[in-house]
């Protein structure tokens, strides 16, 4: 089951295609409580099937924050560090990647997130700029992750590395965050293994590629909301970027005009156009 949050309303994807359904009903899932979703989503009314599409929205409520965990790949665990290395912190990215603890950092709220078809932005005190692929997690306010989407944690790397107390405004700021295109229900829909691929393309060419899979992420997934909720509550829910395995090298930033896409498989594809 996929829900899309549109600019015309929300909507239900399932068998028999797509639904319109209630305005408040992404609201209504994210402050669930544990083992209310299943209830909520089958006492939903729904439309009749539709055709086409409005704008594709980021499928997650205006007030619902959006928070990322780092290193949880050994390729971002080796990006960071080369890129601080001068500064002199790489050493806190090799120790974070084997400690017990995980990064985490907020990242945005919802009304701050584009979806699909969405500009992403680079900030313009930045000189070295990448796109992150991440699988995102949605998590309702009782703890439960009970969705999935793409995105993308656009960063700066000239900022990040120049010391690590810059990580805020490296990660934080207007179109920086990108996540969608919908949201896909149920843990089982999410395969052990998936495929995370990322595509740059400059004027038409393809600038960058690479890929990972969900085998490469070092921390399970419910380590890492256990330990978003260890001592913060989230009574509107949350979303969870899960850190990326896909850096491009140190020959590459982002500009304007370039076009990212980043797949999951089983999730659906993420394209924004660098405003």
């Amino acid at each position: 089951m996929r829900i899309y949050r549109t600019s015309g309303g929300n909507l239900i994807e399932d068998e028999a295609g797509c639904h319109a359904v209630s305005a408040d009903l992404l609201e209504r899932l994210f402050q669930s409580g544990k083992g209310e979703l299943p209830a909520i989503l089958a006492a939903e009314e729904r439309g009749e099937v539709i055709s086409g599409f409005a704008e594709l929205l980021a499928p997650v409520p205006l007030d619902t924050e959006i928070w990322a965990a780092g290193v949880t790949y050994l390729r971002s665990k080796s990006a960071r560090m080369e890129e601080s290395e001068e500064a002199g912190g790489d050493v806190f990215y090799d120790l974070v990647y084997e400690a017990d603890r995980p990064e985490l950092f907020f990242k945005s709220m919802g009304y701050r997130a584009v979806g699909t078809g969405g500009a992403i932005r680079v900030r313009k005190d930045s000189s070295w700029d990448v796109p992150e692929p991440e699988l995102t997690l949605a998590i309702n306010a009782g703890g439960e992750i009970f969705g999935f989407a793409v995105g993308n944690d656009v960063s700066s790397r000239s900022i990040e590395g120049e010391n690590p107390l810059y990580l805020p405004q490296a990660k934080v700021y207007t179109g920086s965050c990108a996540v969608g295109p919908h949201l896909t229900i149920g843990r089982e829909a999410l395969a052990d293994d998936a495929k995370i691929s990322l595509e740059i393309t400059r004027a038409g060419d393809l600038a960058f590629s690479g890929s990972t899979d969900l085998t490469q992420l070092k921390r399970s997934i419910d380590e890492l909301v256990e330990a978003l909720y260890r001592e913060l509550d989230f009574p509107k829910g949350a979303m969870l970027m899960t850190g990326t395995g896909v850096v491009p090298g140190t020959d590459f930033t982002l500009t304007a005009g370039d076009v990212v896409k980043i797949e999951i498989e089983g999730l659906g594809t993420l394209e924004n156009k660098v405003a």
